[in-house]
């Protein structure tokens, strides 16, 4: 199992809305608001590396209000 980390940014005051759709993906194992850059930290828990890519750009990106994502794996040691 693959394990990564979505930061979403959320156009102003589409926060909530995109947090409630982001709830509702059976990929996303945990969400966060955070403060800063991004708005949204999105624990994402897939079978490879190029699913996360995939959720981010094709389930997440396609949300109305999210503005942009970030990939964040985490490391193997």
């Amino acid at each position: 199992m693959t394990v990564g980390f979505v930061l979403i940014k959320a156009a102003p005051n589409f926060e909530h809305k995109v947090y409630d759709k982001l709830t509702k993906l059976p990929e996303i194992i945990k969400l966060h608001p955070a403060s800063g850059e991004y708005d949204l930290i999105a624990q994402v828990e897939t079978d490879s590396y190029d699913q996360i890519k995939e959720i981010a750009e094709t389930k997440i990106e396609s949300i109305e209000g999210v503005l942009r994502t970030k990939i964040v794996t985490e490391p193997k040691f």
